[in-house]
Protein backbone atom coordinates (compact mmCIF):
# COMPACT_ATOMS: atom_id res chain seq x y z
CA UNK A 1 0.00 0.00 0.00
CA UNK A 2 1.03 3.17 -0.89
CA UNK A 3 0.97 6.28 1.28
CA UNK A 4 0.91 9.91 0.26
CA UNK A 5 3.24 12.14 2.50
CA UNK A 6 3.44 15.43 3.27
CA UNK A 7 6.75 17.05 4.02
CA UNK A 8 8.60 20.35 5.37
CA UNK A 9 11.50 22.17 6.95
CA UNK A 10 11.17 24.49 9.64
CA UNK A 11 14.00 25.22 11.95
CA UNK A 12 14.68 27.74 14.11
CA UNK A 13 16.85 28.44 17.85
CA UNK A 14 15.37 30.98 19.45
CA UNK A 15 17.65 32.90 22.03
CA UNK A 16 15.31 34.98 23.76
CA UNK A 17 17.84 37.13 25.17
CA UNK A 18 19.34 38.14 21.70
CA UNK A 19 17.86 41.57 20.77
CA UNK A 20 17.90 40.91 16.74
CA UNK A 21 14.65 39.73 15.29
CA UNK A 22 14.91 36.65 13.00
CA UNK A 23 13.47 37.78 9.69
CA UNK A 24 13.14 36.34 6.58
CA UNK A 25 15.99 37.24 5.47
CA UNK A 26 17.52 35.43 8.20
CA UNK A 27 16.30 32.19 6.91
CA UNK A 28 17.45 33.19 3.40
CA UNK A 29 20.74 33.69 4.72
CA UNK A 30 21.22 29.61 5.27
CA UNK A 31 18.77 28.14 3.50
CA UNK A 32 14.99 29.54 2.35
CA UNK A 33 14.14 26.41 -0.60
CA UNK A 34 10.91 25.11 -1.98
CA UNK A 35 10.49 21.16 -2.31
CA UNK A 36 12.50 20.77 -5.47
CA UNK A 37 15.39 22.85 -4.30
CA UNK A 38 15.56 21.29 -1.05
CA UNK A 39 15.62 17.92 -2.69
CA UNK A 40 18.19 18.32 -5.21
CA UNK A 41 20.40 20.45 -2.30
CA UNK A 42 20.01 18.43 0.95
CA UNK A 43 18.01 15.00 -0.29
CA UNK A 44 21.24 12.87 -0.50
CA UNK A 45 23.32 14.29 3.02
CA UNK A 46 23.13 13.43 6.22
CA UNK A 47 19.90 15.23 6.88
CA UNK A 48 16.50 14.17 8.07
CA UNK A 49 15.37 14.70 4.60
CA UNK A 50 17.30 12.12 2.96
CA UNK A 51 16.15 10.01 5.57
CA UNK A 52 12.44 10.69 5.07
CA UNK A 53 13.14 9.77 1.47
CA UNK A 54 15.12 6.61 2.06
CA UNK A 55 12.04 5.66 4.04
CA UNK A 56 9.43 6.61 1.38
CA UNK A 57 11.75 4.54 -1.20
CA UNK A 58 11.82 1.61 0.74
CA UNK A 59 7.90 1.86 1.15
CA UNK A 60 6.76 3.59 -2.18
CA UNK A 61 5.54 6.74 -0.48
CA UNK A 62 4.31 9.20 -2.37
CA UNK A 63 5.96 12.01 -1.11
CA UNK A 64 5.16 15.86 -1.31
CA UNK A 65 7.89 17.59 0.10
CA UNK A 66 6.60 21.64 0.47
CA UNK A 67 9.47 23.45 2.32
CA UNK A 68 13.24 23.60 3.63
CA UNK A 69 13.93 26.57 5.63
CA UNK A 70 16.25 27.13 8.46
CA UNK A 71 17.94 30.59 9.91
CA UNK A 72 21.06 30.91 12.39
CA UNK A 73 19.88 30.74 16.33
CA UNK A 74 18.42 33.97 16.71
CA UNK A 75 16.30 36.47 18.22
CA UNK A 76 12.74 35.83 18.67
CA UNK A 77 11.23 34.93 14.69
CA UNK A 78 9.15 37.42 13.38
CA UNK A 79 5.17 37.11 13.00
CA UNK A 80 5.77 38.08 8.92
CA UNK A 81 8.78 35.60 9.17
CA UNK A 82 6.55 32.67 10.41
CA UNK A 83 3.53 33.00 8.40
CA UNK A 84 5.59 33.26 5.39
CA UNK A 85 7.40 29.71 5.97
CA UNK A 86 3.64 28.18 7.43
CA UNK A 87 1.77 29.50 4.40
CA UNK A 88 3.24 26.28 1.28
CA UNK A 89 2.53 23.69 4.45
CA UNK A 90 -0.73 24.94 5.68
CA UNK A 91 -1.95 24.68 2.02
CA UNK A 92 -1.04 21.83 0.72
CA UNK A 93 -1.94 20.52 3.81
CA UNK A 94 -5.32 21.02 2.37
CA UNK A 95 -5.25 17.75 0.55
CA UNK A 96 -5.55 14.39 1.54
CA UNK A 97 -2.50 12.65 3.46
CA UNK A 98 -1.85 9.63 4.81
CA UNK A 99 0.63 11.36 7.20
CA UNK A 100 2.47 14.16 7.50
CA UNK A 101 6.26 14.00 8.23
CA UNK A 102 7.29 17.22 9.80
CA UNK A 103 11.62 18.14 10.91
CA UNK A 104 11.64 20.79 13.52
CA UNK A 105 14.13 21.77 16.19
CA UNK A 106 12.12 22.30 19.20
CA UNK A 107 13.15 25.84 20.34
CA UNK A 108 11.29 28.49 18.35
CA UNK A 109 10.16 31.24 19.74
CA UNK A 110 8.07 33.98 17.83
CA UNK A 111 7.01 37.23 18.11
CA UNK A 112 3.59 36.36 19.08
CA UNK A 113 3.85 33.19 20.80
CA UNK A 114 6.65 31.02 23.42
CA UNK A 115 5.93 28.22 21.26
CA UNK A 116 6.73 27.88 17.70
CA UNK A 117 6.69 24.20 16.92
CA UNK A 118 3.20 24.00 19.07
CA UNK A 119 1.97 26.65 16.92
CA UNK A 120 3.02 25.01 13.69
CA UNK A 121 1.43 21.89 14.34
CA UNK A 122 -2.30 23.83 15.93
CA UNK A 123 -2.54 25.20 12.45
CA UNK A 124 -2.24 21.80 11.06
CA UNK A 125 -4.45 20.28 12.92
CA UNK A 126 -7.00 22.96 12.52
CA UNK A 127 -7.02 21.76 8.82
CA UNK A 128 -6.26 18.04 8.82
CA UNK A 129 -8.24 17.12 11.68
CA UNK A 130 -7.12 14.73 14.92
CA UNK A 131 -6.45 12.02 13.39
CA UNK A 132 -4.05 12.22 10.42
CA UNK A 133 -0.28 10.99 11.83
CA UNK A 134 2.02 13.18 12.30
CA UNK A 135 5.64 12.67 13.07
CA UNK A 136 8.52 14.66 14.12
CA UNK A 137 11.65 14.99 13.72
CA UNK A 138 13.45 17.08 17.07
CA UNK A 139 16.86 18.59 18.17
CA UNK A 140 18.01 17.44 21.50
CA UNK A 141 18.14 20.46 22.20
CA UNK A 142 14.45 21.33 21.87
CA UNK A 143 12.30 22.74 24.55
CA UNK A 144 9.43 19.93 24.23
CA UNK A 145 5.97 21.31 25.34
CA UNK A 146 2.93 19.46 25.91
CA UNK A 147 1.01 21.22 23.67
CA UNK A 148 3.97 19.23 20.99
CA UNK A 149 2.82 16.15 22.73
CA UNK A 150 -0.80 16.61 22.74
CA UNK A 151 -0.98 17.17 18.77
CA UNK A 152 1.71 14.94 16.98
CA UNK A 153 1.86 11.06 17.81
CA UNK A 154 5.45 10.85 16.93
CA UNK A 155 8.20 12.85 18.13
CA UNK A 156 12.11 11.31 17.23
CA UNK A 157 14.87 13.24 18.29
CA UNK A 158 18.75 12.66 17.25
CA UNK A 159 20.40 10.81 19.83
CA UNK A 160 23.96 12.26 19.53
CA UNK A 161 25.04 15.38 20.85
CA UNK A 162 27.66 16.28 17.94
CA UNK A 163 24.37 15.94 15.60
CA UNK A 164 25.99 13.38 13.55
CA UNK A 165 22.62 11.00 13.17
CA UNK A 166 20.34 13.29 10.92
CA UNK A 167 19.60 10.89 8.41
CA UNK A 168 19.25 8.39 11.12
CA UNK A 169 16.43 9.88 12.85
CA UNK A 170 14.91 10.63 9.56
CA UNK A 171 14.91 7.04 8.60
CA UNK A 172 14.14 5.96 12.55
CA UNK A 173 10.97 8.77 12.74
CA UNK A 174 9.33 7.29 9.10
CA UNK A 175 9.61 3.77 10.07
CA UNK A 176 7.09 5.00 12.61
CA UNK A 177 4.65 6.97 10.62
CA UNK A 178 4.73 3.87 7.83
CA UNK A 179 3.82 1.60 10.96
CA UNK A 180 1.66 3.97 11.97
CA UNK A 181 0.00 4.72 8.49
CA UNK A 182 -0.74 1.34 8.04
CA UNK A 183 -2.65 0.71 11.60
CA UNK A 184 0.04 -1.78 12.91
CA UNK A 185 0.58 0.34 16.17
CA UNK A 186 -1.47 4.09 17.16
CA UNK A 187 1.23 5.90 18.93
CA UNK A 188 1.56 9.00 21.07
CA UNK A 189 4.10 10.71 22.69
CA UNK A 190 4.45 10.89 27.03
CA UNK A 191 6.46 13.39 27.88
CA UNK A 192 8.51 14.03 31.50
CA UNK A 193 10.15 17.44 32.45
CA UNK A 194 12.25 18.38 35.11
CA UNK A 195 12.56 22.18 36.57
CA UNK A 196 15.65 23.02 35.22
CA UNK A 197 17.28 25.24 32.41
CA UNK A 198 18.93 22.64 30.69
CA UNK A 199 20.65 19.26 31.71
CA UNK A 200 23.81 19.76 33.17
CA UNK A 201 26.33 18.62 30.12
CA UNK A 202 23.92 20.58 28.15
CA UNK A 203 23.62 16.82 26.45
CA UNK A 204 26.54 15.71 25.37
CA UNK A 205 27.02 12.26 24.05
CA UNK A 206 30.66 11.69 23.54
CA UNK A 207 31.10 11.19 27.31
CA UNK A 208 29.54 11.35 30.55
CA UNK A 209 25.90 10.68 32.01
CA UNK A 210 23.91 10.25 28.50
CA UNK A 211 25.76 7.39 27.15
CA UNK A 212 24.39 5.31 29.83
CA UNK A 213 20.92 7.10 29.71
CA UNK A 214 20.93 6.62 25.99
CA UNK A 215 22.25 2.88 26.49
CA UNK A 216 19.10 2.36 28.89
CA UNK A 217 16.70 4.46 26.54
CA UNK A 218 17.93 2.04 23.37
CA UNK A 219 17.39 -1.30 25.85
CA UNK A 220 13.55 0.24 27.00
CA UNK A 221 13.13 0.16 22.91
CA UNK A 222 12.96 -3.74 23.08
CA UNK A 223 10.05 -3.40 25.34
CA UNK A 224 6.41 -3.93 23.95
CA UNK A 225 4.86 -1.04 23.10
CA UNK A 226 7.60 1.10 23.14
CA UNK A 227 9.18 2.81 19.81
CA UNK A 228 11.42 5.74 20.56
CA UNK A 229 12.60 7.93 23.38
CA UNK A 230 14.28 11.11 23.24
CA UNK A 231 16.48 12.61 25.59
CA UNK A 232 15.81 15.82 25.18
CA UNK A 233 18.64 18.18 27.25
CA UNK A 234 16.86 21.45 26.58
CA UNK A 235 17.77 25.00 25.29
CA UNK A 236 18.36 27.36 28.48
CA UNK A 237 18.92 30.48 26.19
CA UNK A 238 14.66 30.85 26.12
CA UNK A 239 13.13 32.57 28.50
CA UNK A 240 9.96 30.88 28.28
CA UNK A 241 7.06 28.62 30.67
CA UNK A 242 8.42 25.69 29.36
CA UNK A 243 11.62 25.39 29.07
CA UNK A 244 13.85 22.51 30.26
CA UNK A 245 15.19 18.86 30.11
CA UNK A 246 12.37 16.47 29.05
CA UNK A 247 12.11 12.63 28.23
CA UNK A 248 9.62 11.60 25.45
CA UNK A 249 8.58 8.27 25.08
CA UNK A 250 6.71 7.46 21.59
CA UNK A 251 4.50 4.16 22.74
CA UNK A 252 1.12 2.48 22.57
CA UNK A 253 -0.28 0.37 25.46
CA UNK A 254 0.11 0.52 28.88
CA UNK A 255 1.04 3.98 29.52
CA UNK A 256 1.80 3.61 33.69
CA UNK A 257 4.58 1.31 32.32
CA UNK A 258 5.79 3.95 29.59
CA UNK A 259 5.84 6.75 31.83
CA UNK A 260 7.66 5.56 34.74
CA UNK A 261 10.00 4.94 31.96
CA UNK A 262 10.05 8.39 31.35
CA UNK A 263 9.88 9.43 35.30
CA UNK A 264 13.54 7.40 35.75
CA UNK A 265 15.56 8.77 32.96
CA UNK A 266 13.98 12.39 34.11
CA UNK A 267 14.95 11.71 37.99
CA UNK A 268 18.50 10.67 36.53
CA UNK A 269 18.61 14.34 34.44
CA UNK A 270 17.45 15.74 37.67
CA UNK A 271 19.52 14.14 40.38
CA UNK A 272 22.70 14.68 38.20
CA UNK A 273 22.71 18.16 37.41
CA UNK A 274 25.51 19.49 39.29
CA UNK A 275 27.73 16.68 37.43
CA UNK A 276 29.14 18.85 34.91
CA UNK A 277 32.11 17.56 32.87
CA UNK A 278 33.05 20.70 31.27
CA UNK A 279 35.99 22.94 32.91
CA UNK A 280 35.07 26.33 31.92
CA UNK A 281 37.92 28.68 31.87
CA UNK A 282 38.05 32.55 31.59
CA UNK A 283 39.91 34.23 28.36
CA UNK A 284 42.55 34.98 30.94
CA UNK A 285 42.90 31.73 31.97
CA UNK A 286 42.41 30.11 28.37
CA UNK A 287 44.76 32.92 26.99
CA UNK A 288 47.40 31.52 29.57
CA UNK A 289 47.00 28.08 28.61
CA UNK A 290 47.65 28.74 24.70
CA UNK A 291 50.98 30.46 25.98
CA UNK A 292 52.27 27.46 27.40
CA UNK A 293 51.18 25.18 24.68
CA UNK A 294 54.39 23.61 22.07
CA UNK A 295 52.29 22.72 20.08
CA UNK A 296 54.40 19.06 19.54
CA UNK A 297 50.50 16.90 20.66
CA UNK A 298 48.91 19.43 17.75
CA UNK A 299 47.30 22.14 18.38
CA UNK A 300 45.22 23.30 21.41
CA UNK A 301 41.54 23.82 20.39
CA UNK A 302 39.90 26.52 22.26
CA UNK A 303 36.26 26.94 21.99
CA UNK A 304 34.52 29.77 23.05
CA UNK A 305 31.16 28.30 24.53
CA UNK A 306 29.77 32.14 25.37
CA UNK A 307 30.10 33.64 21.82
CA UNK A 308 28.58 30.37 19.98
CA UNK A 309 26.01 31.42 17.18
CA UNK A 310 24.58 27.99 16.90
CA UNK A 311 23.19 29.48 20.63
CA UNK A 312 22.01 32.30 19.38
CA UNK A 313 25.00 34.59 20.46
CA UNK A 314 26.30 37.65 18.25
CA UNK A 315 29.53 36.15 17.70
CA UNK A 316 31.88 39.30 17.60
CA UNK A 317 32.77 39.02 21.19
CA UNK A 318 37.00 40.34 21.52
CA UNK A 319 37.25 39.35 25.00
CA UNK A 320 39.59 36.28 24.25
CA UNK A 321 40.68 37.53 21.09
CA UNK A 322 42.60 40.21 23.28
CA UNK A 323 43.55 38.45 25.80
CA UNK A 324 45.34 36.18 23.04
CA UNK A 325 47.06 38.94 20.96
CA UNK A 326 47.76 40.51 24.92
CA UNK A 327 49.50 36.87 25.87
CA UNK A 328 51.39 37.19 22.21
CA UNK A 329 50.20 34.01 20.87
CA UNK A 330 51.63 33.12 17.76
CA UNK A 331 50.68 30.10 14.88
CA UNK A 332 47.00 30.79 15.69
CA UNK A 333 43.81 30.91 13.92
CA UNK A 334 40.70 32.26 15.46
CA UNK A 335 37.56 32.48 14.11
CA UNK A 336 34.61 33.38 12.91
CA UNK A 337 34.37 36.73 14.25
CA UNK A 338 31.41 38.73 12.89
CA UNK A 339 31.88 41.78 11.33
CA UNK A 340 30.02 42.48 8.18
CA UNK A 341 31.45 45.79 8.36
CA UNK A 342 35.29 45.41 8.43
CA UNK A 343 34.91 42.33 6.30
CA UNK A 344 33.36 44.31 3.60
CA UNK A 345 35.83 47.24 4.14
CA UNK A 346 38.93 44.14 4.26
CA UNK A 347 37.37 43.67 0.96
CA UNK A 348 38.10 46.67 -0.62
CA UNK A 349 41.90 46.01 -0.06
CA UNK A 350 44.76 44.02 -2.22
CA UNK A 351 45.64 41.00 -0.47
CA UNK A 352 48.99 41.71 1.27
CA UNK A 353 48.22 45.22 2.83
CA UNK A 354 48.25 46.45 5.78
CA UNK A 355 45.47 47.62 7.29
CA UNK A 356 44.11 49.48 10.28
CA UNK A 357 41.04 49.13 11.45
CA UNK A 358 38.48 48.02 14.63
CA UNK A 359 37.05 44.84 14.54
CA UNK A 360 34.23 43.11 16.67
CA UNK A 361 32.63 44.05 19.93
CA UNK A 362 29.73 46.49 17.77
CA UNK A 363 26.55 44.46 19.59
CA UNK A 364 26.91 43.79 23.20
CA UNK A 365 30.73 45.43 24.38
CA UNK A 366 29.84 45.49 27.97
CA UNK A 367 29.62 41.50 28.32
CA UNK A 368 31.53 40.33 25.09
CA UNK A 369 34.26 42.90 25.07
CA UNK A 370 34.68 46.19 23.20
CA UNK A 371 35.64 46.80 19.40
CA UNK A 372 39.59 45.48 18.94
CA UNK A 373 41.84 48.76 17.38
CA UNK A 374 44.84 46.35 15.06
CA UNK A 375 46.77 46.76 12.40
CA UNK A 376 47.08 43.33 10.32
CA UNK A 377 48.02 41.83 6.99
CA UNK A 378 45.17 41.00 4.45
CA UNK A 379 45.60 37.15 3.45
CA UNK A 380 42.12 36.21 1.95
CA UNK A 381 39.51 37.94 0.63
CA UNK A 382 35.98 36.89 -1.43
CA UNK A 383 32.66 35.32 -0.99
CA UNK A 384 32.26 33.16 2.22
CA UNK A 385 30.89 30.17 0.42
CA UNK A 386 31.96 26.99 2.16
CA UNK A 387 30.94 23.41 1.39
CA UNK A 388 31.57 21.06 4.46
CA UNK A 389 33.64 17.47 4.57
CA UNK A 390 32.98 16.48 8.27
CA UNK A 391 30.76 13.81 10.08
CA UNK A 392 27.86 16.73 10.83
CA UNK A 393 28.19 19.19 7.23
CA UNK A 394 29.70 17.03 4.63
CA UNK A 395 28.43 18.21 1.09
CA UNK A 396 26.27 20.61 2.74
CA UNK A 397 26.81 24.13 1.60
CA UNK A 398 26.87 27.46 4.10
CA UNK A 399 27.81 31.04 3.32
CA UNK A 400 29.82 33.30 5.56
CA UNK A 401 28.70 36.40 3.66
CA UNK A 402 31.17 38.69 2.49
CA UNK A 403 34.32 37.09 4.37
CA UNK A 404 38.50 38.36 5.06
CA UNK A 405 41.40 36.70 6.66
CA UNK A 406 43.45 39.26 8.43
CA UNK A 407 46.58 37.95 9.97
CA UNK A 408 47.52 40.06 13.30
CA UNK A 409 50.72 39.45 14.99
CA UNK A 410 50.51 35.65 14.20
CA UNK A 411 47.19 35.43 14.55
CA UNK A 412 45.26 34.68 11.32
CA UNK A 413 41.46 36.14 12.18
CA UNK A 414 38.84 34.65 10.09
CA UNK A 415 35.99 37.82 9.89
CA UNK A 416 32.43 36.98 8.59
CA UNK A 417 29.29 39.04 7.52
CA UNK A 418 26.68 36.16 8.21
CA UNK A 419 27.15 34.12 12.06
CA UNK A 420 27.43 30.80 11.70
CA UNK A 421 29.35 28.37 14.32
CA UNK A 422 32.51 26.42 13.96
CA UNK A 423 31.32 22.94 13.29
CA UNK A 424 33.29 21.83 9.95
CA UNK A 425 37.74 22.08 9.21
CA UNK A 426 36.20 23.30 5.68
CA UNK A 427 35.40 26.65 7.43
CA UNK A 428 38.68 27.67 7.86
CA UNK A 429 40.55 25.61 5.26
CA UNK A 430 38.60 27.15 2.39
CA UNK A 431 39.90 30.56 3.33
CA UNK A 432 43.33 29.76 3.63
CA UNK A 433 43.38 28.61 7.15
CA UNK A 434 44.92 25.13 8.13
CA UNK A 435 44.09 24.36 11.62
CA UNK A 436 45.81 21.11 11.47
CA UNK A 437 48.90 23.38 11.23
CA UNK A 438 48.38 25.59 14.07
CA UNK A 439 49.60 25.71 17.73
CA UNK A 440 46.13 27.36 18.91
CA UNK A 441 42.60 26.95 17.17
CA UNK A 442 39.87 29.58 18.67
CA UNK A 443 36.87 28.70 17.52
CA UNK A 444 33.54 29.98 18.33
CA UNK A 445 31.43 26.58 19.53
CA UNK A 446 30.20 24.75 22.40
CA UNK A 447 30.17 21.27 21.25
CA UNK A 448 29.46 20.38 17.53
CA UNK A 449 33.40 21.59 16.79
CA UNK A 450 33.66 17.91 18.72
CA UNK A 451 33.03 16.24 15.59
CA UNK A 452 35.58 17.36 13.04
CA UNK A 453 38.33 19.06 15.24
CA UNK A 454 38.94 16.58 17.98
CA UNK A 455 40.63 14.29 15.29
CA UNK A 456 43.59 16.94 14.87
CA UNK A 457 43.57 18.32 18.77
CA UNK A 458 46.41 17.98 20.96
CA UNK A 459 44.00 18.83 23.72
CA UNK A 460 40.64 20.99 23.62
CA UNK A 461 39.71 23.49 26.17
CA UNK A 462 36.66 25.19 26.93
CA UNK A 463 36.22 29.27 27.44
CA UNK A 464 33.38 31.05 29.16
CA UNK A 465 33.86 34.51 27.62
CA UNK A 466 30.93 35.90 29.26
CA UNK A 467 29.39 36.88 26.25
CA UNK A 468 25.88 36.63 25.64
CA UNK A 469 25.68 31.98 26.12
CA UNK A 470 27.53 32.31 29.52
CA UNK A 471 27.18 30.01 32.36
CA UNK A 472 26.30 32.95 34.47
CA UNK A 473 22.26 32.38 33.79
CA UNK A 474 21.25 34.92 36.48
CA UNK A 475 23.25 37.55 34.65
CA UNK A 476 20.49 37.14 31.48
CA UNK A 477 17.35 38.68 33.86
CA UNK A 478 14.99 35.52 33.35
CA UNK A 479 11.59 37.05 33.99
CA UNK A 480 9.08 34.03 32.39
CA UNK A 481 10.40 30.90 33.68
CA UNK A 482 8.51 29.35 36.40
CA UNK A 483 10.51 29.81 39.44
CA UNK A 484 11.93 27.94 41.69
CA UNK A 485 13.86 27.00 38.69
CA UNK A 486 17.64 24.81 38.53
CA UNK A 487 20.17 26.31 38.70
CA UNK A 488 18.36 30.11 39.28
CA UNK A 489 17.37 29.03 42.75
Amino acid sequence: MSFKVLSAEIVHETNTFNIHPTTIQCFQDRYLLNGEQAISARGDQNTELAGLLDTGRDHDWQINHVISAAAGPGGVVTREAFDELTAPLISAAQGSWGGIFLMLHGAMVTDFCEDGEGEILGRLRAVVGPDVPIAVTLDPHANVTASMCELAQILVSYTTYPHVDFRATGRRCGELLQRTMLGDIKPKTLRAHRPMLEEANAGRTDLGPMIERHALARSYEARKGVYAISINGAFPCADIAEVGPTVLVTCDGDTVAHRSIAEALADDIWNRRCEAMNTYLTSAEAAKAANAWNGDAGPLVIADYADNPGSGAYGDATNLLAELLGAEVKNACFGALVDPKAAKSLNSYPLGAEVTLDIGGATAPQIGGKPLRVTGNVKWTGDGRVVGSGPMMGGLERSFGATAVLEVAGIEILIVSIAHQILDLKQFETFGINPAEKSIVALKSMQHFRAAFSPIAGRIIVCDSGALCTLDYASLGYKNVPRPIFPLD
